[in-house]
């Protein structure tokens, strides 16, 4: 198949990107490179594509409607993967309108483009963090999602409406995959495995928000690709469905598996809660489960050793 994937050179991109041309596919990739974090980190994972042959990159804002058209007709891919955005809760406080933009209007641009040129089916990546605060674990496709606490949470919330309303009015087939903090080779600096792995290395404070009780659905990168080409290769007519690791872990907890696997103490700086953070996240994956034979694999020790023996090659 000839499958366009946006946000081809960040972290959840690449690896979808990768798994995609190892097995035969032609992959359209799109990416901007912005500097969210170091543009650096993004080209040395489009080198890792551009050795594929069935490679195509092109550097794009997804806000840009007209040269993504040019793109789509070009190209005219079978199907669609939209996995960029501009991620991360704390940020999306400090410039929401840029959120709006590229989560909300770019979403919209990819839909309206792939309903002009038929492609099969459109799988979006939504996130966990549309559940808010909520104390009901674990968290359900079910539940109600009316009650996002960050502008990052309401933009992702807003792609999946303009998901349901793109299937319903043109009959597009359409899975929104909530991801439960995806962690690996790869990973995003700014996000905690990679950022506490880097300072317990460097012998510098860790910082930890509340009092380490709070707990994340850490999920590993292949165990999320492999549910990404589930849905892929599913063309179910609409659903949402949770992909996370099923086992929330304790912010505590997570810091010593760290520690176990760098061999070293972690020093902790002490802060308060931060605006936007949720007391937990977890994933019920009963739907994954029977929907796209999802089955996570990898615990977060086995996990965090992987990305801490990538991440000691790769600094």
């Amino acid at each position: 198949m000839k499958i366009l994937v946006t946000g081809c050179a960040g972290f959840i991109g690449s690896h979808v990107a990768e798994a995609l041309l190892l097995r035969g596919d032609t992959v359209i990739g799109i990416d901007n490179i912005n500097d969210y974090y170091d543009p650096a980190k993004k080209e040395k994972n489009l080198e890792i594509l551009k050795k594929h042959k069935k490679f195509v990159f092109y550097k794009e804002d997804i806000r840009n409607y007209d040269n993504l058209k040019r793109i789509f007709i070009r190209e005219n891919p079978d199907k669609v993967v939209h996995l960029a955005a501009r991620a991360g809760v704390r940020a999306s406080i400090q410039n929401p309108l840029l959120y709006q933009e590229v989560n909300i209007r770019g979403t919209l641009n990819l839909l309206e483009l792939a309903k002009n040129s038929k492609a099969k089916s459109f799988v979006f990546a939504s996130s966990s963090s549309v559940y808010g605060n909520q104390e009901k674990t674990p968290f359900s496709e079910d539940d109600d999602v009316s009650t996002p606490i960050s502008p990052y949470a309401a933009t992702k919330r807003a792609g999946e409406l303009l998901c349901y309303t793109y299937h319903h009015i043109y009959n597009t087939s359409i899975t929104c995959l909530r991801f439960f903090t995806v962690y690996g080779p790869r990973g995003r600096p700014d996000m905690a495995p990679y950022k506490f792995t880097k300072l317990i290395i460097e012998g510098k404070p860790v910082p930890r928000y509340g009092d380490g009780t709070t707990k994340r659905d850490y999920t590993y990168i292949t165990d999320i690709v492999k549910g990404v080409i589930a849905a892929i290769d599913k063309e179910l007519s609409f659903e949402i469905i949770n992909l996370g690791n099923n086992k929330p872990v304790m912010l505590n907890d997570f810091i010593r598996v760290i520690e176990e696997a760098t061999h070293r103490k972690a020093i902790i700086k002490e802060m308060p809660m931060q605006p936007g953070d949720v007391n937990i996240t977890y994933a019920d994956i009963r739907k994954a489960q029977r929907l796209l034979g999802y089955q996570p694999e990898t615990s977060i020790e086995e996990g965090m050793k992987k990305f801490v023996e990538w991440y000691e090659k790769d600094v």
